[in-house]
C-alpha cells in the first residue's frame, strides 16, 4: 500500500507540501497548488500501476546502457572504477 507521500511525489513531483504522519489530514500545502482529498484517493488507485510502470521504464533504461556499455566491452563496475 502506497504511503501518503509516495501519492503525493506522484501527484505533486514538484513538491511545495508536506506531510506529518501517515494520513490525508497531515498534508500541508506551501507552494503547490493544493489537490483534493477525492484527488489523493484517485492517485492512491492509480499508484501501484504507475510504480509499476515507473519501475520498468527503469529497468528498460538500464538494460539499454548495460547493452551499451557491453557494446563498448565496458561493464557499470568499470564506469564506478573510474570514477564515472
Amino acid at each position: 500500500m502506497a504511503t501518503v507521500t509516495e501519492v503525493l511525489e506522484m501527484l505533486l513531483p514538484e513538491g511545495g507540501w508536506s506531510v506529518f504522519g501517515n494520513d490525508w489530514e497531515g498534508v500541508t500545502f506551501h507552494e503547490a497548488k493544493p489537490i483534493t482529498k477525492a484527488q489523493f484517493d484517485a492517485g492512491v488507485i492509480k499508484f501501484d500501476a504507475w510504480k509499476a510502470e515507473q519501475d520498468a521504464k527503469a529497468e528498460n533504461a538500464k538494460s539499454a546502457a548495460e547493452a551499451k556499455l557491453a557494446a563498448l566491452g565496458l561493464t557499470f563496475e568499470d564506469l564506478k572504477a573510474l570514477g564515472l
